[in-house]
């Protein structure tokens, strides 16, 4: 029974030096997350505000542009999933993955061949052991994205879109990332960044708008930086609905290691009082063996 008792504390020694190891990351998570929920909130209306003052060139100067002209038959996709470079963080890179992978079966029953743009390690690992092909791949900042690996993303993004026709060249680009609603809450999204989904000119009266020097130079100059924006804003996403879901994950793991500390805590006491009541009868027994000896030598 002794041995029993020794395995009983060893475990929870192990579990309680995994708790200070969830705790801490929950508590680090936990600090990050208002840091990065400040960033999303700095770079939306930016964002939004941007991608109104390209749509409204597009609708309004009629000027046909790469950027924004849809092709009549589309045949390849560029698809951008952003997910995590660490672990730990519940389903969160598991949910941008399944979603990427809808995003290209949906495409792929267009006639659509799409292209895979992965940030983030575990997007990269996922392609990598099922031996799927790989345009473009980028780690090590997901939890912590700045706008010079935005630009990075969307220079290879805006090249492909750019090419001449060929068979790298790409008619659609979607981003995949996980939409930061609330601490609780955070949930794959797909959106068309190109070609720029332009709005319908509204009849009667239009806006007056003067283009310098011309629309078609206000769109090469904007566009760039839409895309820019847009990548950006879903990075930065992404990277406050990793660390809520690490947050959560970790919390959970916690709750999860005290309880096993209790039950383990549990089954060690039984086993010492078993192993104590067997020392009592041990005893007793020898008490009584020795008393009858002793009798029977009378």
């Amino acid at each position: 029974m002794g041995a029993q008792l020794r395995v009983y504390r060893r475990r929870m020694r192990s579990v309680k030096a995994t708790k200070k190891i969830t705790k801490a990351m929950e508590l680090i998570s936990a600090s990050r997350i208002v840091k990065a929920q400040q960033r999303v909130n700095a770079s939306s209306p930016y964002a939004n505000e941007l991608t109104q003052a390209v749509t409204a060139v597009a609708t309004f100067s009629k000027v046909d542009h790469p950027l924004t002209t849809a092709s009549a038959s589309p045949r390849r996709a560029a698809v951008l999933i952003i997910a995590a470079d660490r672990g730990m963080a519940g389903a969160y890179s598991n949910a941008a993955i399944k979603e990427g992978d809808i995003v290209m079966a949906a495409l792929q029953a267009r006639g659509i061949t799409a292209d895979a743009y992965l940030v983030g390690r575990k997007a990269v690992n996922y392609y990598k052991f099922r031996n799927r092909a790989i345009a473009g791949s980028w780690t090590g900042f997901s939890d912590n994205p700045q706008f010079a690996h935005a630009r990075e993303v969307s220079a290879a993004l805006i090249n492909a879109f750019l090419a001449a026709a060929g068979e790298n060249k790409a008619d659609e680009l979607h981003v995949i990332y996980t939409q930061f609603k609330s601490m609780i809450t955070q949930l794959p999204v797909t959106n068309q960044v190109l070609p720029l989904q332009t709005e319908a000119a509204p009849e009667g009266l239009l806006p007056q708008y003067e283009f310098e020097p011309d629309a078609s130079e206000v769109l090469n100059a904007l566009l760039p930086r839409y895309v820019e924006a847009r990548v950006f804003n879903a990075m930065l996403q992404s990277a406050a609905s990793e660390h809520a879901a690490r947050r959560r994950a970790m919390k959970s793991a916690t709750d999860n290691a005290d309880e096993l500390i209790k039950s383990l805590t549990r089954l060690a006491n039984a086993a010492r009082q078993a192993e104590i009541t067997q020392e009592i009868s041990e005893i007793v027994g020898g008490a009584d063996a020795l008393a009858s000896a002793s009798a029977g030598s009378e």
